[in-house]
């Protein structure tokens, strides 16, 4: 039984939460206008999804300006030579 009066106050707590958070958004037209609690997630989802997307192009854009530039650059090359002798002097 004290489970169940439990459940009873942690609901009466979100009801109470919830018609102070929609007086405080919409004033004395509350009863007109509810807000869907889910918009809160939705939101915060979209904007994950943004900075997702964002960092994503971001990443991609920097790699290949990297490549861009690691191409343009150019390459180091290599002589190679025979052993050098001292000509014969007389």
């Amino acid at each position: 039984m004290s489970g169940n009066y439990g459940t009873q106050v942690i609901e009466s707590v979100a009801v109470r939460r919830r018609r102070l958070r929609e007086a405080w958004l919409f004033g004395a037209e509350r009863a007109k206008n509810t807000l869907n609690e889910q918009t809160g997630k939705v939101l915060a989802s979209v904007m994950i999804g943004a900075v997702a997307c964002a960092g994503c192009a971001g990443v991609s854009y920097f790699k290949s300006a990297q490549a861009k530039e690691e191409k343009e650059q150019p390459t180091p090359t290599q002589t190679t030579s025979g052993p050098v002798s001292p000509s014969p002097s007389k």
